[in-house]
């Protein structure tokens, strides 16, 4: 096998397949980046402020 010329081997099949059904790795990465980014906001994020006490009962 002689190598390509941009030193990356193509895959013709996986590429008709990905030009048929999208890239489901590349979207996989994307679900990946923005759940963990929405998670990063979830774990930081310093929830409502606290009601001031009440002292009803004086």
């Amino acid at each position: 096998m002689t190598p390509s010329p941009t030193g990356i081997d193509r895959l013709p099949v996986y590429e008709s397949l990905i030009r048929e059904l999208g890239d489901a790795v590349a979207e996989a990465r994307v679900v990946a980046e923005q759940t963990q980014h929405h998670m990063t906001l979830a774990l930081t994020w310093p929830g409502p402020p606290h009601p001031e006490p009440r002292f009803d009962h004086m």
